[in-house]
């Protein structure tokens, strides 16, 4: 259970993510109970050392044994290293090649966990960055879910700037950009509205309260206040909901850009880093 946010403009892209990992049982009656919540789960990921490509991770923590954080670290020395696979071209990639190659990653990685993981429950991997020789950025997501692998999802493509996605707890974003989230439909069926009726009534509703926070324009630091604003909204709104802190933890965030590369903005350490100078295979 997490929020995880990126944020598209001319100059960069931003993900970053909660820290918040949630230890989820069964109930007497077979519903899903929150067990435990601990606060420093890994969900921002440098996918290949030395190239504009950045990972974010919300949904399931692990498959198997394994968390998602020490699966990323094995695909990446997969695509660097030829480590079980074969490596990309470092000059001559595209963001797509990667997700192609994310996509048979983790869906093998899943339909090998064994019993199979009980329903409800989801996974998403979203990979950005700039393409060898690419100008711009784009944003891809893949999402498993009960059961079901889906086809890479183009978030947001070279053309677009001015950008902002999420995934996991989407509640105080969505009401905050959109003016209202998914409930509002079924509440307004509920209400008697027809449900024929209720997509062009939101779109209109969408229109009028849609609140424009991001710009193609912004720079690199505005857009990331921008992502640790998303990030920190969400984890306030759950930290004051009744129940248990299911987004919460530090804010890890990283940026790309296509002159730079990418650069961790915050990132918590496992260790002090003071004490590991020589240490740079944490990320």
């Amino acid at each position: 259970m997490t929020v995880c946010v990126s944020v598209k403009v001319h100059d960069c892209l931003i993900f970053a993510a909660d820290s918040a990992s949630s230890l989820v049982g069964s109930a007497s009656n077979g519903d899903p109970v929150v067990l435990n919540v601990y606060d420093h789960g890994n969900k921002v990921f440098n996918l290949y050392k030395g190239k504009p490509i950045v990972a974010m991770t919300c949904g399931m923590g692990h498959m198997g044994y394994a968390s998602i954080g020490n699966l990323a670290k094995d695909f990446r020395r997969m695509i660097t290293k030829g480590v079980n696979g074969d490596k990309i071209d470092p000059e001559n990639y595209t963001i797509k090649e990667v997700v192609t190659r994310a996509h048979a990653f983790f869906s093998e990685k899943y339909v090998q966990i064994d019993p199979s993981p009980a329903s409800p429950h989801g996974f998403e991997f979203w990979i950005g960055g700039y393409g060898a020789n690419c100008d711009n950025a784009e944003i891809w997501k893949l999402v498993i879910s009960d059961g079901e692998v889906y086809d890479p999802e183009l978030i947001a493509d070279e053309s677009q700037s001015g950008h902002v996605s999420w995934g996991g707890q989407p509640k105080p974003i969505q009401r905050l950009i959109l003016g209202y989230d998914a409930e509002l439909a079924d509440g307004l069926v509920e209400a008697g509205i027809p449900e024929g009726t209720v997509q062009p009534l939101l779109a209109q509703v969408g229109q009028r309260l849609l609140t424009p926070l991001v710009h193609a324009a912004m720079p690199v630091q505005d857009a990331i206040a921008l992502a640790d604003f998303l990030v920190d909204l969400t984890k306030r709104y759950f930290a004051f909901l009744p129940g248990a802190d299911i987004v919460g933890g530090d804010t890890d965030i990283a940026t790309v850009t296509k002159h730079e590369g990418f650069k961790w903005i915050r990132r918590k350490h496992y260790y002090d880093a003071h004490l590991n100078p020589t240490e740079t295979d944490h990320a």
